[in-house]
């Protein structure tokens, strides 16, 4: 009977790695949205508007993951080296969102660095929160940093009115942050540009996200809604009018890549993580700032009335 030669010793190296569990050879790393975990942040939060709502977390693009509530966005960037949160949410949600890192396979504990969009209750209300349980480090703009060593709102901001019941609890921040400055964590390179407006201290974030060799730019650019709550007018502050237009140049000039906004309503960020509208369109930061200038110049108008 004839026999078959025997398998050289390389080609049986080959096939242990390629049957090895856990091995990731056949298989690449995911890089985009995660569209059943999307849908299931969908399904959950139907009808829900509260901040603190808790949601499942998805795969946004690669290494980068939404984790926040269902109306207010949370971001975990992750690297073998550490991870860093982009915003805290409330303090409500800080069991919630530690429970999606855990969930999504990564520990707490390995956060280095939280960074933020603005100093307003429902997006770092749960920053004291956040830090007690990872150990993390805190990057904050200079006028953020003011705010929240004393955890009270801005008697200057133009929702003082309402926020002026919401009190956190006092941050002192690690670093401050200008345009330009980055938080780094291993090859995780997180850069900082100011865009007051919302608030004096809003703060927007750009970095790369990758799965293996692919990459996308991600754009978390802060809210750059002018809301009022009375008897505060925009009209009577000209100087945060032209800090808003500033701002709206400025991001109406970038390039976003993959755009992000602390409420993810305000970008279609599950629609767009679903498949149903362009997950990067080519002018997001533009149209983006556009939409905001023309809800100053309409309240403007109002207030003229």
């Amino acid at each position: 009977m004839r026999m078959e030669p025997a398998l050289s010793a390389r080609a049986l190296a080959l096939l242990a790695l390629l049957l090895a569990p856990g091995l990731a050879l056949a298989k690449p790393a995911p890089s985009g949205p995660d569209r059943a975990a999307t849908q299931a942040i969908v399904k959950q939060c139907e009808g829900k508007d509260d901040f603190s709502a808790p949601a499942p977390p998805a795969r946004l693009y690669g290494n980068t993951y939404y984790v926040g509530t269902c109306t207010v966005t949370a971001l975990l960037v992750t690297s073998p080296q550490g991870h860093v949160l982009v915003d805290a949410v409330t303090e409500e949600a800080a069991p919630a969102i530690l429970a999606n890192i855990r969930a999504l396979g990564f520990d707490p504990a390995d956060i280095r660095w939280i960074v933020t969009s603005h100093e307003h209750w429902d997006h770092v209300g749960g920053l004291a929160a956040m830090i007690r349980a990872t150990g993390a480090r805190v990057a904050l703009s200079a006028p953020a940093a003011a705010l929240l060593a004393t955890g009270r709102p801005d008697p200057e901001d133009s929702q003082f009115t309402d926020l002026k019941d919401h009190a956190i609890a006092p941050v002192k921040a690690d670093q401050i942050v200008h345009s330009g400055s980055v938080v780094r964590v291993g090859p995780l390179r997180l850069t900082a540009s100011l865009t007051p407006g919302h608030t004096r201290g809003s703060t927007s974030w750009s970095w790369q996200s990758c799965a293996g060799k692919r990459c996308a730019a991600i754009t978390y650019i802060d809210s750059i809604s002018a809301l009022a709550a009375p008897p505060y007018r925009f009209s009577d502050h000209p100087e945060v009018v032209a800090r808003f237009r500033r701002t709206f140049a400025a991001i109406a000039a970038r390039r976003c890549g993959i755009l992000v906004t602390p409420h993810p309503s305000a970008s279609s960020l599950f629609e767009r993580m679903l498949g149903e509208e362009p997950l990067a369109p080519a002018h997001a930061c533009r149209n983006y700032a556009k939409g905001g200038q023309e809800r100053l110049n309409a309240l403007l108008k109002k207030e003229t009335k």
